[in-house]
């Protein structure tokens, strides 16, 4: 494949900046040399086409896609990416006879962060003193280890109540992932926790020594334990060597952790391409950092190479002009003015309204009136800073009758039944997971937490534990269900059935329990079957448990209202949860202060920088027409709105004077709508007496 550029006609769909960031590095003679690249990539402006582009044209003109690692921050995009790789290639091949060199360019280590680790971590486990037999804890798992531990220390017992067990692995999360002592992480995010500062560095030690006995690791051991690896100059060198290329998605989302295995794995930057938006950092919550996107050029001598793409895709010209007004306001940030030739349409609305009822009752006319003018409800949504401001909307929507998906709810792998099965591979998978066994065993009947522990205290110690398991006596209680269970697990641990044909014997063997255990268990039984067919398309046991813990599915039990998913339905969705997406027509609520920016984030100025990101951020989700909603009042908690204690709210600090003019400020309702409510409320809609009347002749 190393004899020529992508055909003109692919490059001919690009415009001249995405252009550039697709050609970097590539010289007349068609040699590759890639000094590092920025790619500033603003909001709808065509990121994921370029970077694909890029590395369809490394792959076309030589690059061996086997020594190309393209990371993420999930797998569908990952898998997106592949596709749209091996589309390009075998149109730019195919013109010249070569369309089937295309199957070549399929990606074997685009993956996320985490599930790349994973992987290196298997295989160089022996070198770093791991089992490569692992187990990868989710969240809850985490912390329900670190709630084992933390009773053991007998911190669930002290006279001052100890911090709970998420928000203990928080703590703990935030140190590894902004590589920040204990102390920093207590004074800036947990200041309430500051007086167990010795307990938490115990319980914290003792948690890793649990994980390590149970041959367990959680999402933040996979990328520490990559980290430390890259710390040893053999290993990283080693590992650097095998990729000719790396390119990473959405870096402005990147942590302190991720940000030091890439320089260390690349320390010249030669052949590293990173893509983002430093105005869309807003996920500081999970440790990422703008400094990361921001001090990139700089990690480089020279500098890396700036590309910025500034024309927009998606948004009408005056939506962009208010959303770049505000950004402008940034106190650092990347020089970039977002354009469209897309010039069409009214500017943004800026909609102020008497209150939480009068916004919830604004947005459903409009949804209708949209829809009336032919736009499906799945082309609207309602954004909102956090979950709980949408309470008033949703009350309006059921009562309307009006269907509504609201993202951010119960995931598949967080329901108990899920749980169960996944409990039972984990433990075959690695008999010394103590969470899994602690969850398998009380699943029997008759089983108790104390014979539980008991039987897992006899073989933690054991060589095969699950020798030893098989050789204790059937706990009393439990009665026939144990020697059943104990050949299910000899059967699985062989490998007989081989996979995915196991997960269909684990199943008919879990339903047994699930009719005992649970009230509704015919409909979890269909959740059960969903699961076995997610199983049929990995290729063993340990990848599915690997994958499906890294980057878990989504249920319908996401969905806040009736509908089924080929059916019409508004979207509702905090800021952070609609990154990434767009709609024809967006309404952000709560746009005041306490809410954007949140009252709990205007402590420090990197905090209410982040909170004009976000706002941002919602802005440019809209590609027609956007609503800002401004309640002026907010009624104190558990008044009735009839009451009188309330809280007067200001316009939000980012939406300053200066901007107003690039806004359509209106308020809602209008004197005519108010009067045909009056009207509507004076007619008399039914008349009951008659009806009465009527019961008796």
């Amino acid at each position: 494949m190393g004899d020529s550029h992508l055909s003109h006609g692919l490059l001919d769909k690009l415009n001249s900046e995405q252009r550039r960031a697709v050609e970097h590095g590539l010289e007349a003679q068609g040699r590759i040399d890639c000094p590092p690249l920025l790619v500033i990539a603003g909001a709808g402006s065509g990121k994921t086409n370029t970077l694909a582009h890029r590395v369809a044209h490394l792959v076309a003109n030589g690059a061996d896609p086997r020594r190309i690692l393209l990371l993420t921050f999930s797998r569908r995009a990952a898998m997106e990416m592949t596709r749209r790789v091996e589309r390009i290639c075998g149109d730019a091949l195919a013109s010249k006879g070569r369309a089937r060199e295309a199957k070549g360019a399929i990606l074997p280590w685009a993956g996320t962060f985490h599930g790349v680790a994973a992987r290196l971590l298997r295989e160089y486990a022996l070198q770093i003193g791991l089992d490569p037999c692992f187990t990868i804890h989710d969240r809850e798992d985490s912390a329900d280890l670190i709630n084992l531990v933390r009773h053991e220390l007998g911190f669930s017992k002290t006279e001052r109540r100890f911090p709970t067990k998420g928000t203990c692995l928080s703590i703990y999360s935030r140190c590894v992932n902004a590589e920040s002592d204990i102390d920093a992480v207590l004074t800036t995010s947990f200041p309430w926790c500051a007086g167990w500062r010795e307990e938490l560095k115990r319980l914290f030690e003792a948690y890793v020594e649990a994980k390590q006995a149970q041959n367990v690791l959680d999402y933040d051991d996979l990328l520490l334990y990559w980290a430390e690896m890259t710390n040893d100059p053999v290993l990283a060198a080693e590992m650097g060597r095998r990729f000719d290329h790396i390119l990473v998605d959405e870096y402005q989302d990147t942590n302190a952790v991720q940000s030091s295995i890439l320089l260390a794995l690349k320390p010249d930057g030669r052949g590293v391409t990173v893509v983002g938006d430093d105005a869309q950092s807003i996920y500081s919550f999970r440790a990422a950092t703008v400094r990361n996107i921001l001090d990139f050029p700089a990690r480089f001598d020279p500098p890396a190479k700036i590309v910025t793409l500034e024309r927009n895709y998606r948004s009408t010209q005056p939506i962009l002009a208010a959303a770049n007004a505000v950004i402008d306001l940034a106190r650092e940030r990347f020089a970039k003015n977002l354009w469209t030739e897309r010039n069409s349409g009214g500017r943004p609305l800026l909609v102020a309204v008497g209150d939480e009822a009068d916004q919830a009752r604004y947005v459903v006319e409009r949804v209708l009136d949209n829809r009336e003018a032919g736009a499906a409800l799945k082309q609207q949504a309602v954004l909102f800073r956090t979950s709980h401001h949408s309470g008033p909307l949703e009350v309006e929507l059921t009562r309307r009758n009006i269907p509504f998906v609201k993202f951010g709810g119960l995931k598949f792998l967080d329901a108990a039944h899920v749980k169960d099965l996944l409990a039972l591979l984990r433990f075959v998978e690695n008999p010394r997971d103590r969470v899994a066994g602690f969850r398998l065993m009380q699943l029997l009947p008759g089983m108790g937490p104390s014979t539980a522990t008991r039987l897992l205290d006899g073989m933690k110690e054991d060589a095969d534990p699950l020798a030893a398991l098989a050789a204790v006596a059937a706990p009393a209680r439990v009665g026939a269900d144990w020697p059943l269970f104990l050949a299910l697990i000899d059967h699985l641990k062989a490998g007989a059935a081989g996979w995915p044909a196991e997960i269909g014997y684990c199943r008919e063997w879990y339903e047994r329990q699930l009719d005992r255990i649970y009230d509704d268990a015919a409909t979890r039984r269909a959740d059960l079957v969903q699961l076995e067919q997610i199983a049929s398309g990995y290729p063993s046991r340990e990848r599915f448990l690997t994958e499906l813990t890294l980057d878990p599915p989504d249920a319908t039990s996401d969905e806040a209202g009736p509908p089924h998913l080929d059916e019409d339905f508004l979207i509702l969705s905090t800021i952070h949860s609609a990154k990434g997406r767009e709609w024809k027509s967006v309404f952000l609520l709560n746009v005041v202060d306490g809410c954007i920016p949140s009252d709990l984030a205007t402590g420090a100025s990197a905090e209410i920088e982040e909170e004009r990101r976000l706002l941002y951020v919602a802005m440019t989700r809209a590609k027609d027409d956007l609503h800002l909603v401004v309640p002026q009042r907010f009624y104190t908690h558990g008044q009735h709105p009839r009451g009188d204690r309330h809280v007067y709210a200001s316009r939000t600090r980012f939406i300053t004077e200066e901007i107003l003019p690039l806004l359509e400020v209106v308020s809602w309702p209008t004197p005519t709508t108010q009067a045909a409510e009056a009207r509507s409320a004076r007619s008399v809609r039914i008349d009951v007496g008659a009806k009465m009347r009527g019961m008796w002749r």
